[in-house]
């Protein structure tokens, strides 16, 4: 069994597909019904015993420092390629951290804060199996329950990966080295950093899943989805 003793959140992102909203603020930044989705995140965290914290920044990144402020054992890594380089360049910026970490997307709401446990059998991804097929990063097993295959978006039945992911030491360090292979020498800056662990570099793991279930955090795509989430948007804008 091993634990994870810190986090990293990934908030550098610049949520186009949730203007006009995040024209004056980062999504992580958005409240939903009534709390800023990182906060979700944060308060997760801290109800897990994790509070050594890094959330890797961009947009809008003077915007987050109140949290250093708020919250303990926070820290804000700056990615400055934010804008122009996929988010393979969040997680080079906060690359020593990797080993022992749990990863998060910044951009989703915690609603059940055990999927945050800390607490892993192998390195790899929270994940809710779905019979439906959805167009997302769906994981496929083979019989001991390590992952063999990542279908992307492509309407698919399967293991859903849900934003949160474990990292051992070793499995930890062995990414933080391709991470740094990919970015530095094949300049490799437009990847999702998943690609490196769930497809380029598959075989080199042997990565499991720690189920949960789909309505345990939400992952809010557009400022339609968040209308319907948080009603008081529905009105955003108006009068203006």
């Amino acid at each position: 069994m091993f634990i994870a003793d810190h986090a990293i959140i990934m908030a550098a992102g610049m949520g186009i597909r949730m203007r006009p909203l995040t024209d004056k603020i980062p999504k992580p930044l958005v409240k939903v019904n009534g709390t800023a989705m990182i906060e979700t995140i944060i308060q997760g965290l801290h109800s897990q015993h994790i509070e050594e914290i890094y959330i890797v920044v961009g947009y809008q990144k003077e915007k987050f420092q109140f949290l250093t402020e708020k919250y303990p054992h926070i820290t804000l890594v700056e990615n400055p390629y934010y804008q122009t380089r996929n988010n393979i360049s969040s997680m080079y910026a906060v690359r020593e951290h990797i080993p022992n970490a749990m990863m998060v997307d910044g951009d989703q709401v915690i609603y059940n804060r055990e999927i945050l446990d800390p607490t892993f059998e192998r390195s790899g991804y929270s994940a809710a199996f779905r019979k439906e097929g959805v167009s997302e990063w769906m994981a496929v097993l083979d019989e001991e329950g390590i992952i063999k295959d990542c279908i992307v978006e492509t309407n698919s039945a399967g293991w859903q990966l849900l934003g949160v992911s474990r990292w051992n030491l070793e499995d930890g360090t062995r990414l933080k080295e391709q991470l740094e292979y990919e970015y530095e020498v094949k300049k490799n800056y437009g990847s999702y950093w998943d690609n490196l662990p769930l497809l380029y570099y598959r075989d080199t793991y042997q990565l499991g899943v720690k189920e949960a279930q789909y309505t345990d955090i939400l992952e809010i795509d557009s400022f339609e989805d968040l209308c319907n989430i948080d009603p008081s948007y529905k009105t955003y804008g108006q009068g203006i």
